[in-house]
């Protein structure tokens, strides 16, 4: 599965930006596609995940209630729509992938758990 992660720039505090995942290679088929973002000197976070197959949605508490994350099967895309977007939330976004292995387990929020890494996309967040 190769990703190609896109849609990052420069927002307003307070405004939407739409991130996108596109997945080449194979369709997501039986995969957790899960958005990731690094903020310089701070660790790879989690942000959201969707488990494919089901539909099933996560999200880390920072951005609960703000950001959806969303699949579209035709596309093969999994798109991160963010809102009421703070300046905390400025950082370089990860779209990445990882085989489902055991269905009873929620996605992974551990970012060197999954297998497949899209190259980031910039978000800027203007106060």
């Amino acid at each position: 599965v190769q990703l190609q992660a896109s849609g990052g720039g420069l927002v307003q505090a307070g405004g939407s930006l739409r991130l996108s995942c596109a997945a080449s290679g194979r369709p997501f088929g039986n995969y957790d596609v899960a958005w990731f973002r690094q903020a310089p000197g701070k660790e790879r976070e989690f942000v959201a995940a969707i488990r494919w197959r089901g539909g099933s949605t996560y999200y880390a508490d920072s951005v609960k209630g703000r950001f959806t994350i969303s699949g579209d099967n035709a596309k093969i895309t999994v798109d991160l729509q963010m809102n009421s977007v703070k300046p905390e939330d400025a950082a370089v976004y990860y779209c990445a992938a990882r085989y489902l292995v055991v269905s009873y387990i929620s996605p992974s929020h551990v970012p060197s758990e999954y297998d497949y890494w899209g190259r980031g996309t910039q978000v800027t967040v203007s106060s």
